[in-house]
């Protein structure tokens, strides 16, 4: 048995999935599921290109039973133009940070506003207890036995949870390779993690996607992540807000 086995847990939390809905199950039209979440006015959505390439963040302002309109965040700066009629996909949480995942299909789309239409929402069945956000912010990753943090590789972050992250690097790791991750969300804290990779994938040529499963957090720790990224998720951000934590 490895001796980094005791810092990992798989008995609560499956290996951190790269790929969010892997067998959809597809449903016309906005729904209220219980395992999609519910829109609500003010979510933050964002919007890719069905290879998973970023094109919009926006926040929803209007909502009816076949059309989802987008503005700007607080502070955004101009949108992308998206070509009309093109696909797109489309995700989000809700208030109690239930994942929403949708389809649909560019109606308008300026450097404030884009409208989209035949709106189909996908379900996935979440295994794991956490939530996971998608955020694009540089993250560096070092070596187990870097424990100053002196040599940085610099990646970027896709999404991250209480349990785990996918981040993106040119560098090539192996699976149960453990590493330290330390990276910067908004005005917080840096957090720093020891974290094993559990799945990797080649996204693109000389671009990998690696699972990155954190060593089992204390209660603590996971409340304070949680608020953390819900803090971000609803745009509201606590500049003073710092965590006691372990080995983060």
């Amino acid at each position: 048995m490895s001796i980094f086995s005791s810092l990992f847990s798989r008995d609560t939390e499956d290996d951190y999935e790269l790929e969010a809905g892997q067998s959809p199950e597809k449903a016309s039209g906005p729904s209220n599921s219980a395992l999609t979440g519910e829109l609500y006015e003010g979510m933050r959505i964002d919007v890719t290109d069905p290879e998973g390439m970023p094109l919009v963040i926006g926040r929803i302002t209007a909502l009816t039973s076949t059309t989802l309109t987008l503005e700007r965040l607080p502070g955004g700066l101009g949108f992308k133009i998206c070509s009309l009629e093109s696909a797109v996909c489309a995700s989000g949480y809700d208030r109690k940070m239930v994942p929403v995942s949708l389809r649909a299909t560019v109606q308008e789309s300026s450097r404030t506003v884009l409208k989209l239409k035949n709106i189909q929402v996908e379900t996935h069945v979440e295994h794991r207890a956490a939530f996971r956000l998608p955020l694009s912010v540089p993250v560096s990753l070092y070596r187990w036995d870097d424990e100053h943090y002196k040599t940085p590789e610099e990646c970027m972050l896709v999404d991250i949870s209480t349990g785990g992250a996918c981040v993106q690097s040119e560098y090539i790791h192996a699976e149960d390779e453990v590493l330290r991750i330390r990276l910067k969300l908004d005005d917080y804290t840096p957090l720093n993690f020891v974290g094993q990779i559990v799945r990797c994938v080649e996204h693109m040529p000389g671009q990998f996607r690696y699972g990155f499963l954190f060593a089992q957090l204390t209660e603590e720790e996971i409340t304070s992540l949680n608020k953390i990224l819900f803090n971000m998720q609803t745009g509201v951000k606590r500049t003073h807000m710092r965590t006691e934590i372990g080995h983060w």
